[in-house]
């Protein structure tokens, strides 16, 4: 009996139980519709920064997914410039963050190009600028030439959880894969085959490195296909990032035969999640924007403004006049009369149950 699917014959001919996946196929691009419609309803700057606070995320989190925490200022400058988003406080970023920067933006900008091996040699090269994963000097933009196993524990006492396809078969098992990947008359769903080429392309396992982080960009891509659109506005990879254990379990759970039903409904479901949590948040840039057209003639200071995007966006607990001088950098005298000019144009409003302190919320539109 064969231990991994790529052991059998035609390994490649996956089967799945379509009625279980078409249902939460169905709630993805459901979710995709509304998610595009509510964009088209976003001012522009509105539009851009959440495409560049998205992009951003998705680029950590991949690299977080293995292990290696990029810095986000970094990150989020590198973005935006290869966006052309003028943003302040844009920050200098090491070549190893703008080439992770550059696979993810080349897997969704460029969406309709075909997936050649050259493309996923330069995302490799890209990835690994100075030819070392860490300390150990890798084979940097071709397949790998020696065996792959995926090992974990102490040395000595290593618990093997997969070894992937010989060195010998990984050009032939790729060419596959690639012609698969780029034809267009094969009749499926875009979204599942971004959930199959995610699973095909980690069995193969074809670098000595990055793998995770390319079948990631690859699976980008084939959604970015799916919405005809170069823009994210949501980050698979920081779901996948969430349900990194149930990820893993799944993967290895599915690596034996070709009946890859529960890998598909894993990771649509991951997708559903991330869709969901970019609905909510997308309500809020909306509410954002309703609130700001409703008070645009009314005089505002900056310190201000910014404390009212924080409660629409990343504000944590309750607002109290030492939090807002805390984030403000001023005294609290001087958050104490920003906090009361905004009651008094009925924009702010003390809360009933203040405990010990005195808290203030939004007046809802």
């Amino acid at each position: 009996m064969s231990k991994y699917i790529y052991q059998k014959e035609n390994w490649t001919d996956f089967v799945w139980d379509n009625a279980i996946v078409s249902a939460v196929l169905g709630d993805v691009r459901l979710l995709q519709g509304k998610m595009l419609g509510q964009i088209h309803s976003l001012g522009f700057s509105s539009k851009e920064e959440k495409k560049l606070e998205m992009l951003t995320l998705d680029v950590l989190k991949s690299s977080e997914i293995e292990g290696e925490t990029l810095n986000y200022e970094q990150v989020r400058s590198s973005v935006a410039r290869r966006l052309g988003i003028n943003t302040a406080g844009l920050v200098t970023s090491p070549r190893d963050v703008e080439g992770v920067v550059e696979m993810m933006l080349d897997a969704t900008q460029n969406y309709s190009e075909p997936l050649t091996e050259d493309r996923l040699f330069g995302w490799h090269a890209a990835l690994f600028p100075t030819g070392y994963s860490g300390m150990h000097k890798i084979t940097v933009a071709r397949y790998r030439t020696e065996e792959m196993q995926i090992v974990s524990g102490a040395m000595g006492k290593e618990k093997v959880h997969y070894e992937a396809v010989a060195a010998t078969d990984v050009e032939k098992e790729m060419k596959l894969f690639l012609d698969w990947f780029n034809d267009d008359t094969i009749q499926i769903d875009p979204v599942l085959k971004a959930a199959i080429a995610h699973f095909w392309f980690i069995i193969i396992h074809p670098f000595d490195d990055g793998n995770g982080r390319i079948a990631r960009a690859i699976s980008d891509r084939m959604l970015a296909r799916s919405e005809s659109s170069k823009e994210r506005f949501y980050s698979l990879s920081k779901q996948i990032l969430a349900e990194r254990n149930d990820y893993y379990a799944v993967l290895k759970k599915t690596q034996h035969n070709n009946d890859i039903t529960d890998w598909l409904v894993w990771f649509l479901n991951c997708l559903k999640t991330a869709l969901l949590e970019t609905e909510n948040s997308m309500q809020n840039i909306l509410l954002k924007t309703e609130f700001w057209e409703k008070h645009k003639d009314i005089q505002i200071n900056e310190r201000q403004r910014l404390m009212i995007n924080k409660l629409f966006d990343d504000f944590y607990g309750k607002l109290t006049t030492s939090k807002w001088a805390k984030i403000t950098k001023t005294s609290t005298d001087t958050a104490l009369r920003d906090i009361k000019d905004l009651m008094e144009k009925g924009i702010l409003q003390q809360e009933e149950a203040g405990g010990r302190s005195v808290n203030y919320s939004l007046i809802k539109l």
